[in-house]
């Protein structure tokens, strides 16, 4: 099934975004090499696609897992977690109706 994976960062977290990105991101390509992601990526601060230092306000993942359970642990091992990046996450089923 598809879980959506929403993160929302703490306030003052762009140092930590900018640390722990490498390996978030290596995690999040791991999904994708095996054919489990279906998207991602940050929510800017600012309408923008170039934030700069006013940095993000979070990020959505959309992905298939075996149960809730392992959605909810993958997410609180992210390094987005780990680091404090993101204070706030929240894993929900998901169904995909398009495209």
């Amino acid at each position: 099934m598809l879980y959506a994976i929403s993160g929302t960062d703490a306030p003052g977290s762009l140092d930590g975004r900018r640390q722990a990105r490498t390996a978030h991101l290596a995690r999040v390509s791991a999904l994708r090499d095996a054919g489990r992601l279906i998207l991602a990526g940050p929510h800017p601060a600012i309408d923008s696609t170039e934030p700069g230092d006013l940095g993000f306000s979070g990020s959505l993942i959309v992905a298939e897992f075996s149960s809730l359970d392992e959605a909810i642990a993958w997410a609180h091992a992210d390094p987005y977690v780990v680091a404090g990046v993101w204070n706030l996450v929240s894993i929900k089923p998901f169904i995909q109706v398009m495209p």
